[in-house]
């Protein structure tokens, strides 16, 4: 949470920029990806049809280097909504107003509150649509080792981001896909499927392989017509979509067929929580998905079962976990340290320099966060007692979709000096957040700030890896390179990841499988497909979020 793979042709299609079209491109979630396919022959950076037609709707005239308040064109829409409250305290309905004037409203709002805003050419708004003006709103700068510094610019339509953030809900399958190999031959399986959703009711689980869809060859198809229909396959746009597929299910030896129809997928944040008996003690198993609202009642849920289970070790489960709002982080992060973290900073923001000592939004003085000790109203009634395990360690399983709140949890931790010990792979890579800003119907992430830890770190822009123990480095925590296993369910003690951390725990040591390589010896070495598998994240569910409250621009 985040996020870093830029924008599919809907919300509910990203992963469609995982399935590469006729050349080949770089496969690694951690970086900032191929197009997406549907933007395969549109322009960009160019001059659109409309853009004339905007131009000559409105008298607002572009001069380099000057801006005004984005205030003063928040609301005005080409296409204004009726009847619609205002969220994220806009403070105005909407009004008519064009498709300039939204650009305006971007350009200063990248200005005013965008981290790198000194890095963002200065473009006529004029020249472009808002959502290809909206793209080039970010920098261009790599970060030390060459991976784009901002891969996590993204828009939605506000009413799915609010259903999915808030509510919990999407349109889709309930499974969610790992693309291996994105070029042919392709390798798509089944990462997870959402409890019951028609992915699970049609039987599909972990490690699944998509054969077929709708009668386009998964694996090997490469023409145009087949990557469209296999995007249209995977990710449905809408409701009652019907697809058929043809799979191969783990262990199986014959192919199977199954039609799924998309529905509303209720968003489960914490699908497995369980115990493990070993000889040394109960270890409490959690896997976290999403830092979406509903997540405070499933995390309390998840944690008060751990804690009256009376486990010793907890394996957090994050390697799915693209992130989202930091407050749940916070809160996830003290029920795991409880009195460890009672009164200690989880966190401070960095916003750039025009804003050195108030928060922009809020109005507030920038101070630290302490761990949330108490709930923040996001699913429960604010104010309650988190329960908490009191530990002052935690074994962390983690992938290239580890990002943003999830890396703030180990940053959090780490900077209290509860020792994170990391089994996986590299992580995402983002120390950064955003106050989501909506206009006219869409939502908006522009990333506006860096978080660090209570030993004011936070420069984690290439993730935080597995190695030696003894680093000097704070992104280098003790733990084991072990690459993502498909072979068996999430939370079996055979697993690779979870049987790893169950080693390390008994031993002190990886396992003779695995490895504790520096990360610049991995990358020289070259990660595995399953390391660098892309798991689908819509927007809002990969990123680190701050709420809104009370505040305008």
């Amino acid at each position: 949470m985040s996020f870093k793979r830029q924008l599919p042709r809907t919300t509910g299609t990203l992963l469609a920029i995982a399935l590469l079209s006729l050349t080949a491109c770089g496969g690694g979630s951690s970086g900032g990806g191929p197009e997406p396919l549907a933007t395969r022959s549109s322009s960009s950076a160019t001059a659109t049809s409309s853009s004339s037609s905007v131009s000559s709707t409105s008298n607002l005239t572009w001069i380099e280097g000057s801006y005004e308040p984005a205030d003063d064109y928040w609301s005005l829409c080409e296409n204004p909504r009726t009847g619609i409250a205002p969220y994220n305290d806009q403070p105005y309905p909407d009004m008519a107003g064009s498709t300039l004037e939204e650009n305006f409203f971007l350009r200063s709002l990248t200005n005013e509150f965008y981290l790198w805003y000194d890095e963002v050419e200065d473009r006529n708004p004029a020249f472009y649509s808002t959502t290809e003006y909206f793209q080039l709103m970010k920098t261009t700068q790599l970060t030390p080792t060459g991976t784009p510094k901002d891969q996590f610019h993204w828009s939605a339509p506000t009413d799915e981001y609010l259903q999915r953030t808030e509510s919990g809900v999407e349109a889709g399958f309930g499974a969610v896909w790992a693309i291996l190999s994105p070029v042919p031959p392709r390798e798509i399986l089944v990462s997870y499927v959402q409890p019951n959703s028609p992915a699970a009711e049609a039987g599909l689980s972990r490690g699944a392989q998509v054969l077929e869809i709708d009668g386009v060859d998964a694996v090997y198809d490469n023409s145009n017509t087949g990557i469209d229909t296999l995007n249209a396959g995977l990710f449905p746009s809408g409701l009652n979509e019907t697809h058929r597929f043809t799979v191969r299910d783990l262990d199986a030896t014959d192919e199977r067929t199954v039609e799924l129809n998309s529905t509303e997928i209720t968003i489960a944040p914490t699908p497995t929580v369980k115990t493990l008996s070993t000889a040394t003690g109960d270890v409490g198993y959690l896997l976290f998905n999403t830092h979406i609202a509903t997540a405070e009642t499933a995390l309390i849920n998840a944690i008060e079962q751990l804690r009256s289970a009376g486990v010793s070790d907890l394996v957090l489960d994050l390697r799915y976990n693209g992130g989202g709002y930091l407050d749940i982080a916070n809160q996830l992060a003290y029920m795991i340290a409880g009195s460890n973290a009672a009164n200690k900073t989880f966190n401070s923001t960095e916003f750039n320099d025009k804003h050195p000592n108030i928060d922009p939004f809020t109005g507030e003085p920038l101070a630290p966060m302490e761990f949330h000790s108490t709930t923040q109203g996001f699913s429960e009634i604010g104010g309650q007692a988190l329960p908490a395990l009191n530990l002052d360690r935690v074994y962390v399983l983690t992938s290239a979709d580890t990002c943003s709140a999830s890396e703030a949890i180990i940053n959090g931790l780490i900077g209290i000096d509860v020792e994170v010990v990391q089994i996986g792979a590299a992580t995402c890579g983002k120390p950064y957040g955003a106050y989501v800003v909506d206009n006219c119907g869409t939502s908006y992430f522009s990333t506006q700030f860096k978080s660090v830890n209570a030993k004011g770190f936070g420069e984690y822009s290439d993730g935080f890896f597995p190695g030696n123990s003894n680093s000097t480095n704070p992104a280098e925590l003790p733990g084991c390179w072990v690459p993502d296993d498909y072979g068996h369910s999430l939370g079996d003690s055979n697993e690779a990841r979870l049987a790893a951390a169950l080693h390390y725990r008994n031993t002190g040591s990886c396992p003779a499988s695995s490895s504790n390589k520096t990360l610049s010896e991995r990358q020289k070495a070259g990660a595995t497909a399953t390391e660098n598998a892309v798991i689908q994240q819509p927007p809002g569910l990969g990123d680190m979020l701050l709420r809104h409250k009370g505040s305008t621009l």
